[in-house]
């Protein structure tokens, strides 16, 4: 079985240096860069199962690396590395296309848990691809696209925004904790004590809902969330 293959995307050498011989260490194949540019010349040469990239970087910053990285590909797991750790800066994270988002400084063993989670997502998901379209009342989802639909209305998502609303879909008439929510999409159990999975609920409220009569996002006090029709 050959070794999933990282890119890591870090400019603090002496951290670079640490994560890839622990990473390497796990047998995994690294391949590194020190600045944003070179890293998504990196990325655009292809062939790697998950990148690992900080947020602030030279040339090309963590955010645009991801944007342009989902702009190419919507498959490959990304996770943030950042000193910043607010509902907003993950939000911002999340937004731009990461999957993860692991606040420094982090235990490494942390680190090595998200990513074989994140790679174990990522090869059911390849796999699980045989009937593209998912659908729900009015709503549709293109699964190979990653474009949804509402009554034959194209909405337009953030990538994070999309895999909550699939994952929804995939899930309808069931509440859903945020535990759920924060393991299934996320990939991982987030701190509990901040609130960005309400916030995307709310952000998908105001493109799925808001513009039209039937409700279809709610919430259950206490339990969670559920995909509706009432």
């Amino acid at each position: 079985m050959s070794k999933a293959s990282i890119l890591l995307v870090e400019d603090d050498e002496k951290l670079a240096g640490v994560i890839r011989k622990g990473l390497e260490e796990k047998d995994y194949a690294i391949t590194q860069s020190f600045d944003g540019q070179m890293g998504l010349r990196l990325f655009e040469g292809g062939g790697f199962d998950l990148v690992i990239t900080d947020l602030i970087l030279p040339k090309v910053n963590g955010l645009d690396l991801c944007k342009a990285i989902r702009e190419k590909d919507m498959h490959t797991p990304i996770i943030m590395l950042t000193a910043l750790g607010t509902t907003d800066d993950k939000v911002e994270g999340f937004d731009a296309g990461a999957d993860d988002y692991l606040v420094k400084p982090f235990d490494f063993r942390e680190l090595l848990v998200r990513i074989k989670t994140l790679l174990k997502r990522a090869g059911v998901q390849r796999v699980e691809q045989v009937d593209p379209i998912l659908r729900y009342a009015d709503l549709e989802i293109n699964t190979n696209q990653k474009k949804a639909f509402r009554s034959e209305i194209e909405l337009s998502l953030t990538p994070k925004e999309y895999n909550l609303l699939e994952y929804l879909v995939r899930n309808p008439e069931k509440v859903l904790s945020r535990d759920e929510i924060s393991r299934d999409v996320w990939g991982v159990n987030f701190d509990t004590g901040t609130n960005f999975i309400d916030v995307y609920i709310n952000y998908l409220r105001k493109k799925v809902d808001k513009p039209f009569n039937s409700k279809l996002i709610h919430t259950r006090s206490g339990m969670g969330f559920i995909l509706q029709q009432q």
